[in-house]
């Protein structure tokens, strides 16, 4: 039986988090609600909730938030948006967003299938190939609908999915749903990978090795070279999420095979439309009677309405943006390996860090709540990692740089990092 609500837990909350009050021995559906409450309540009595902080202007560089605690209307740098190139601002990509909803509308009016697919999202498709050296490419409605709804119809009972330990949720949903056997191996660990894959030699019949290109919390990029080596010596199909690769890694932004000259060498390239590219969705792209059968038995796509035309035709702008400006990633680069150094020669543990993801790792629960508040009282904003999303001797402060980001955008968040790791004495 677990521990009811009680004070005995209020007095330990900072060890505790909203994972220890989702666990009960009730009938009640909603007892879990109520729980959440609770949790949620304390946070927001002791300043430490800033969750859904709500921007009154577009995801840029800066940003004018509504204050949680006072109501008033403040301008933050903004070191938690997905948006690393800065498209979702780009005039031509807001121009050809403008464009296609007058001449289009605002909805796409019908699932894919049926009749919501519009000439843009054609166009976009065809360049998503390109850009991923796939044959063939089709759209989903966001990135999370697109690992589900690829896996759950590529994979069956009786098959098994080998998932790298810090894949996406959407990722492991998406083998859950399946039915098929999901098995795990180490983090970017080849002989954790080769030995799951020597256990189940002649267990099951379809074999899929999932992994992410760049790692949402860590960061660092997959080993795909050797990823693809042992996956096809034993005989599985690999599946990349690019979600954050696209745009930011490789010699054109194209993504992790183009960052290990490896294009068209993997089996599935999944990914979104809503981080670098600036819009919303997401794609698979792979051989052309993979991509076709999606159309049809990759439920996230039959039964969604398809994207708006207007933000397809934004993104395909947005890649047009990546292959003629290349300037802007240019810049981009410039941010992290400015802002790494830095942070790396204060004291940092930045862990494996190696692209527009850093994450700046505390490791203790209760001071990486006392440093939220003040971070965020200092004016930047910046993203809280608690157990479960990563264990709590991991639990950590993770920034995502952008190309707009100017050096005193830069300068002022490390002086900020700087005044309250040495005051929590996570810095010397």
């Amino acid at each position: 039986m677990v521990q009811e609500l009680s004070q005995e837990m209020l007095i330990d909350f900072d060890n505790v988090s909203l994972a220890d009050y989702y666990e009960y021995d009730s009938a009640d559906i909603f007892e879990k609600t109520r729980r959440y409450r609770f949790f949620m309540d304390e946070c927001r009595k002791r300043q430490y909730h800033f969750w859904g902080r709500i921007l009154e202007t577009p995801s840029a560089s800066h940003v004018i938030i509504r204050d949680p605690y006072d109501g008033t209307g403040r301008e933050m740098i903004m070191m938690a948006s997905n948006n690393y190139l800065g498209l979702t601002t780009h005039p031509k990509v807001m121009e050809a967003g403008i464009k296609a909803i007058k001449e289009y509308g605002a909805g796409a009016g019908s699932v894919p299938l049926l009749g919501g697919t519009h000439r843009v999202h054609r166009e976009l498709e065809e360049k998503l190939a390109r850009m991923k050296s796939c044959e063939s490419a089709v759209l989903f409605s966001s990135g999370y609908v697109t690992n589900v709804g690829c896996i759950a119809a590529l994979l069956r009972a009786g098959d098994v999915a080998f998932n790298d330990l810090l894949n996406h949720a959407s990722i492991i949903d998406g083998c859950k749903l399946s039915g098929a056997k999901l098995d795990y191996f180490r983090h970017n660990d080849m002989r954790s990978l080769t030995r799951v894959l020597k256990l189940t030699e002649n267990r099951y019949k379809g074999k899929l090795v999932v992994v992410d290109g760049v790692y949402s919390m860590d960061g660092d990029i997959c080993n795909l070279p050797e990823i693809l080596d042992i996956a096809h010596l034993h005989g599985a199909c690999v599946m990349i999420d690019e979600a954050h690769a696209t745009g930011v890694i490789g010699d054109h932004g194209r993504g992790t095979p183009e960052y290990f000259h490896l294009e068209g060498k993997t089996d599935i390239v999944a990914g979104t439309l809503s981080k670098a590219l600036g819009g919303v969705g997401g794609f698979v792209a792979s051989k052309k009677e993979v991509v076709e059968y999606l159309r049809y038995y990759a439920r996230g796509n039959m039964f969604s309405t398809a994207l708006p035309p207007a933000t397809a035709a934004s993104v395909s702008a947005a890649i047009d943006v990546i292959e003629n400006e290349p300037e802007i990633r240019q810049k981009l680069w410039r941010n992290i390996r400015y802002m790494t150094t830095h942070l790396r020669s204060l004291g940092f543990n930045l862990g494996g860090a190696q692209t527009a993801i850093i994450p700046v790792i505390i490791g203790d629960q209760p001071k990486l709540r006392e440093m939220s508040r003040e971070i965020h009282k200092a004016g930047v904003f910046v993203n809280y990692v608690y157990y479960p999303a990563v264990p709590k001797r991991l639990s950590r402060i993770r920034l995502s740089l952008m190309a707009t980001h100017t050096e005193d955008d830069l300068d002022k968040t490390l002086e900020v990092l700087e005044q309250v790791g040495r005051k929590y004495g996570v810095i010397d």
